[in-house]
């Protein structure tokens, strides 16, 4: 089965696609570590999105699909109209920066590609997708 569910682009909504994520995958035998780390990566997908391409505007609208796992793999889709954002292009900076500037942010990216095994960016029928995919050996799942 998919699951999908839509979302104005507020912070505030942000506790309902974390909430959305455990629900759907309750059936699937994940174990809470890894279940933590997807929901975590996919609410810094979504926060990104509602922060840098929406502006927070609650009335824009994101979409989180989950597609049916299949051979191993968990696919979400982030799907939206936003700014156009290909995290594969995004040039992280260096760890090293990141401490000496003392800056704050930089890492939701880098956390990202490290939770999930494959992240693609596309577009389809108009509007942006963000296709995020975890495999699972088989006795994790």
């Amino acid at each position: 089965m998919n699951y999908r569910y839509n979302i104005g682009c507020s912070l505030s909504n942000l506790k309902g696609i974390r909430e959305f994520i455990r629900t759907s995958l309750d059936d699937y035998d994940i174990p809470e570590l890894e279940m933590s780390a997807i929901v975590l990566a996919i609410d810094e997908m979504c926060s990104n999105l509602m922060i840098h391409a929406h502006h927070c505007n609650p009335d824009h609208k994101i979409e989180l699909c989950i597609l049916e796992p299949s051979s191993g793999e968990l696919v979400f889709e982030i799907v939206d109209d936003g700014n156009v954002f290909d995290i594969n292009a995004f040039n992280e900076p260096k760890m090293d920066n990141l401490i000496h500037e003392k800056r704050k942010g930089g890492l939701g990216i880098r956390l990202v590609k490290s939770i999930m095994d494959k992240v693609e960016y596309g577009s389809k029928d108009g509007k942006n997708v963000c296709r995020l995919t975890k495999v699972f050996k088989k006795d994790e799942q």
